[in-house]
């Protein structure tokens, strides 16, 4: 969707495919803002934890979405982005454990919190250009988005990423747990009845098994016409 002519290029996909830091880059190049969806129904399953309010609380949970004071600033080395949680940073150790990710798997489900996010998500839309990330981003938040890219890998090859990035920050996980997992939100992510996990029709689909993110990087910016 072009917001007032600015131009927005969004990148979904499964868990593990590679969204985030293939859409830092890209955004870098560009010198354009990111949006990092995924990040924010995390931050609001967090949120929600906190408050103690229940998953099963939908008018709770979008109500609570539709105040949601979240902000992101990618860090210099492209290596994730800093969350900013109502003025104080949220340390993606918090966001990303396995609690968390669940947490925000289920609430993503819901058509209310769905609802609520979208105006918010739209709103990241400022000049010169975004790069929007999440699963689906081409499909339902920017339809008119000049270029859609659907990255996916194997569910092996995720649950390999996904290890190690638990192992280097020195949590303790076993891998077949990480697949079942993975195996698991894949499933729930593209049945569920809003918004699934899929391609839009018109999207640039990157199998990124074996491949170098610089790889995946450049097929992205040779496909751009701006």
């Amino acid at each position: 969707m072009k917001k007032n002519n600015i131009p927005v290029i969004t990148i979904d996909g499964p868990s593990g495919a590679g969204k985030g830091t293939i859409s830092l880059r890209v955004a870098k190049h560009l010198g354009w803002h990111t949006l990092d969806s995924g990040a924010m129904y995390r931050v609001l399953a967090l949120v929600a934890n906190r408050h103690h309010i229940s998953l099963e609380s939908h008018r709770a949970l979008a109500n609570l979405a539709t105040h949601l004071e979240v902000h992101f600033e990618p860090l210099p080395d492209l290596s994730t982005t800093r969350v900013i949680l109502e003025g104080q940073e949220v340390l993606w150790d918090e966001l990303r454990s396995e609690s968390c990710g669940r947490a925000a798997s289920q609430i993503a489900v819901l058509d209310a919190v769905r609802q609520a996010l979208l105006a918010r998500q739209r709103a990241f839309c400022q000049p010169p250009g975004l790069v929007a990330e999440g699963r689906d981003m081409g499909t339902v938040v920017f339809p008119d988005a000049f270029l859609k890219i659907f990255l996916t890998a194997s569910c092996e090859e995720r649950a390999h990423r996904r290890y190690k990035q638990l192992s280097d920050t020195g949590i303790d996980a076993k891998l077949s747990c990480i697949i079942t997992e993975i195996a698991e939100r894949d499933k729930r992510d593209s049945t569920r009845r809003s918004a699934p996990c899929i391609a839009a029709v018109d999207a640039y689909i990157i199998d990124t098994t074996g491949i170098s993110i610089e790889t995946v990087v450049a097929r992205i910016l040779k496909r751009i016409t701006l």
